[in-house]
């Protein structure tokens, strides 16, 4: 595995940005950019367990909610690949991840950082389409209507 991070400058209050990375139909949005049909299953507090499926393939990731600052940083430890039933169904290749976003302020702005473990083989897919949902996330949070 090897850590990937990205940051972006996002004109809008901590609570906004937050609420736009973990409200259900702004993270399906979002996330879809980098697997289409992502969705999340299970409540964001710290000590759950938490699904990411995609809806296209119903393959995903299970991970634990290490540490939750709400509005400001949330670190995830991935423990299995998993289908949508659950299941165990291919080679593990998040295990043992880690994945965290930090929001932090400068003058009235945003600063949202995602850093995460990335297989090496997946590192160049993310390379080229987490930029997309970053700025789909700062369009989100700056429209005050989304």
């Amino acid at each position: 595995m090897k850590e990937i991070s990205f940051s972006i400058t996002i004109s809008a209050t901590p609570e906004r940005v937050w609420k736009i990375l973990w409200q259900d139909n702004t993270f399906r949005d979002w996330a879809g950019l980098i697997d289409p049909g992502t969705y999340m299953v299970g409540e964001m507090k710290e000590g759950n367990i938490i699904q990411f499926i995609s809806s296209e393939n119903g393959y995903g990731v299970t991970s634990k909610v290490d540490k939750l600052v709400a509005n400001e940083f949330l670190l995830l430890s991935h423990k299995s690949d998993t289908k949508n039933n659950g299941t165990q169904e291919r080679e593990e290749q998040w295990s043992g991840g880690k994945e965290s976003y930090l929001l932090t302020q400068d003058g009235g702005k945003v600063i949202l950082t995602v850093k995460f473990d990335v297989p090496e083989e997946l590192e160049e897919m993310f390379t080229q389409l987490y930029p997309a949902a970053l700025e789909r996330i700062r369009t989100l949070s700056e429209n005050i209507s989304a």
